[in-house]
């Protein structure tokens, strides 16, 4: 089949298909006028891909995790070396949480002190003539 074919039997588009293919996640073969020719497993494939980019793992990743593939949601073997990339790949997105988490505490004591102070303005003025107040 040819792109625009798969295009439309995956809902993804022409431009996404021929980025996976640069990163090495789906063949294609070229016919005699040059264009891409998909066989049927593609459509799995595609849909394979799409699974695991909702799942928030990168091309590379992806990549690596791909000849473990079975089924559209897909399902993965328990190779060895997939399991201790997808551990890896957790252990980050924990990290990341936990480093988000800190900067929302911080972000959330920021907003109270500042209304608790929500009467002043800063640099504090004079009333009179709204000049600085030196400090």
């Amino acid at each position: 089949m040819l792109i625009g074919e798969l295009s439309r039997r995956t809902g993804v588009n022409a431009h996404q298909l021929r980025y996976y293919e640069t990163q090495g996640l789906l063949e294609a073969d070229r016919g005699a006028n040059g264009y891409r020719e998909y066989d049927e497993s593609a459509v799995l494939r595609v849909k394979q891909i799409r699974h695991l980019l909702g799942a928030g793992l990168s091309s590379e990743d992806i990549a690596y995790l791909l000849p473990c593939a079975v089924g559209e949601a897909p399902e993965l073997l328990g190779c060895p070396e997939l399991l201790a990339a997808m551990r890896s790949r957790l252990q980050r997105l924990d990290d990341q949480m936990a480093r988000l988490a800190q900067s929302r505490d911080a972000l959330t004591h920021y907003i109270d002190a500042a209304d608790r102070m929500a009467g002043e303005s800063y640099p504090p003025f004079d009333d009179a003539d709204q000049e600085p107040v030196p400090a």
